[in-house]
């Protein structure tokens, strides 16, 4: 990955975006696709477009959601302490003791997310785990006066944990769950502006995915759209940690390239010929099942409209849903290559209809 690329994939990791709060990651999306893309929209759902020949045939959509788990306020106190719930699936353990960011109207507010000091647990409270209920953030207000002069109930958060790079092409970010998605789609669609395809080509930052349980901006933007065949990106969970369960779980390593899901959405023709641009570019892959749902928005995209011959690309990814996620910068890479090339393999001769 060149140094722009990577820079670019900094900013939009470390903007704060919860699902229904994507503006700011979207505006440095939307900034990026910009410089290449001949058509940048977005809509009133929160999705963001880029196109590359949009006048051609068949239409290909790349999409990837935008959105991160987050928090939001749901209670200011008398003393000015803030309660929450959460937007998205959260492990409460890993929120505690964090430092958050409050997106407000005007600016970022910083925070920490407060609890009992273990001093103050009953011996029998220290074995519990932590639930949101017990949890509040405090942003260093006097009384709810002062705490109503920075937030507002509503406001989001998110956990203030900016993106770091360690060695072994090693990436870490609380937002890879799916900023990386929206990234890798855009990528793609930077190499097929390289060369105009015959394809007319659809980016997607897809909006709500993390919280949506009927479609969201998959499904608003797919029948936008109206592709001939879409490929969803998103993560899935590596398993090359202690105490993974492979057997259940399945053998996904980072490095190890993109992994291509079967069954479920994934229209079994679409399968196969990501595996032949694969291997005919000599890309590593490995196969995943997801013998019903996928938990991504290939589940909204492939029932939108008449139905949507639909695959599903995901990067391996250690430690989902928390502050310190972890993926390989050469993964990235090699998905953005697959997309792409697979955009320039379908023609309006394709036939994605199961037999």
């Amino acid at each position: 990955m060149n140094e722009k690329s990577l820079a670019f994939l900094k900013r939009l990791l470390d903007s704060p975006g919860p699902s229904g709060f994507e503006t700011a990651p979207a505006r440095v999306w939307r900034e990026e696709a910009a410089r290449f893309a001949e058509q940048v929209t977005t809509d009133v759902s929160g999705n963001t477009l880029a196109a590359i020949n949009p006048g051609g045939a068949p239409r290909v959509m790349l999409a990837g959601h935008i959105d991160e788990i987050g928090l939001m306020i749901v209670h200011i106190d008398d003393d000015g302490y803030l309660f929450f719930s959460t937007i998205g699936g959260w492990d409460p353990q890993v929120l505690v003791g964090q430092r958050v960011l409050i997106a407000t109207k005007n600016r970022l507010v910083d925070g920490v997310v407060g609890k009992r000091a273990v001093h103050m647990l009953d011996e029998e409270e220290r074995d519990q785990v932590s639930k949101v209920s017990s949890l509040w953030i405090d942003i260093g207000a006097k009384s709810k006066k002062d705490a109503l002069r920075r937030v507002r109930v509503g406001d989001a958060a998110v956990v203030a944990a900016p993106t770091i790079k360690l060695p072994n092409n090693r990436l870490v970010s609380r937002s890879i769950d799916n900023r990386i998605g929206a990234f890798v789609v855009l990528e793609a669609l930077r190499l097929l502006a390289r060369r105009k395809p015959k394809a007319s080509v659809f980016a997607v930052a897809t909006s709500q995915e993390e919280i949506s349980w009927t479609g969201g901006g998959a499904r608003t933007s797919a029948t936008r759209i109206d592709p001939d065949v879409a490929l969803v990106v998103d993560v899935t969970h590596a398993t090359d940690h202690p105490s993974a369960e492979k057997k259940k779980y399945g053998d996904y390593k980072l490095g190890g390239g993109p992994v291509l899901f079967r069954g479920s959405a994934a229209n079994p023709i679409v399968v196969e010929l990501l595996i032949k641009v694969a291997e005919e570019r000599k890309i590593p892959y490995t196969l995943a099942a997801a013998p019903s749902d996928t938990g991504t928005d290939a589940d909204a995209i492939y029932s939108a409209r008449r139905g949507i011959a639909t695959g599903i690309v995901s990067i391996p990814n250690r430690y989902m849903h928390s502050p310190n996620e972890m993926v390989d910068i050469s993964d990235l890479d090699r998905a953005a290559k697959l997309l792409a090339a697979f955009a320039r393999k379908v023609t309006t001769r394709t036939d994605f209809t199961p037999r």
